[in-house]
């Protein structure tokens, strides 16, 4: 009989060890099973944080190249206002030698030279080129075209509008000729340009003729005094780019 209940025990003891081993064989099957979840939630959190981290690797490199283009364009745009400060420099200072060398060239009380807004005007009464009414250059008036082209020469990317002007008599003794003042004011102004290019040398494509008659006064025309300053032929030196324009 002792030996029976030893048996009996034993099966018992190995039965409820059994029960045992399956449970926690269980246990480890949920723990091993949570682990490989939160194995496969970080793996995807480490998938997500790469991509990131090349998205942002890429972006960086974008905006670096976004940034070396404006800092080549900011370079560019240094190099360009430089030249355009070395071109104004130029511009002034032949501006001025310009004019001193057309105020030496012309040395008489009937003459003016004025500066306004990179444009030189020398102003020439009347009476020093043609006779009352005609539009024929006198040789005193050819002498002083001959000097103010030997000035020209010097400046030879400047162009040259050469501007006629009358007072407001009417042209009753050569109205045979010219019909109004506009039309004597202009005939004057193209012999002025014909002398400068035919007999002084001056490029004919730097040159424009405009006749203004009686119609941009610069004194009053109730006076004889007034009337001699209004009758006057303009050569306005330019810039290149604005022939055709005139002085204001």
């Amino acid at each position: 009989m002792n030996w029976t209940r030893g048996i009996i025990g034993t099966a018992v003891t190995l039965a409820l060890g059994c029960g045992g081993l399956g449970y926690w064989v269980h246990e480890q099957n949920g723990t091993i099973k949570e682990a490989n979840a939160r194995a496969e939630q970080l793996q995807q959190r480490l998938d997500a944080t790469g991509k990131e981290l090349t998205a942002a690797h890429d972006e960086r490199q974008t905006l670096e190249a976004e940034a070396e283009e404006v800092k080549r364009a900011v370079e560019a745009e240094r190099r360009r206002v430089e030249a355009l400060e070395r071109e104004k420099e130029q511009a002034v200072a032949s501006q001025r030698t310009l004019e001193t060398e057309m105020r030496k060239a012309l040395a008489s009380k009937d003459v003016t030279i004025s500066e306004l807004q990179g444009k030189l005007t020398v102003n020439i009464l009347d009476r020093i080129l043609f006779d009352s009414g005609k539009a024929v250059v006198k040789p005193e008036g050819r002498e002083v075209l001959s000097k103010i082209a030997e000035v020209l020469a010097t400046v030879p990317d400047r162009q040259i509008l050469v501007a006629g002007h009358t007072d407001n008599v009417p042209t009753s003794a050569s109205r045979h000729l010219y019909a109004t003042n506009w039309e004597l004011s202009t005939a004057r102004a193209t012999a002025a340009v014909r002398h400068l290019v035919e007999q002084a040398g001056v490029d004919p494509q730097r040159v424009g003729a405009i006749g203004y008659g009686e119609f941009h006064p610069v004194a009053d025309n109730d006076s004889d005094e007034g009337r001699a300053r209004n009758r006057r032929i303009e050569i306005i030196i330019l810039a290149q780019d604005v022939l055709g324009s005139r002085a204001e």
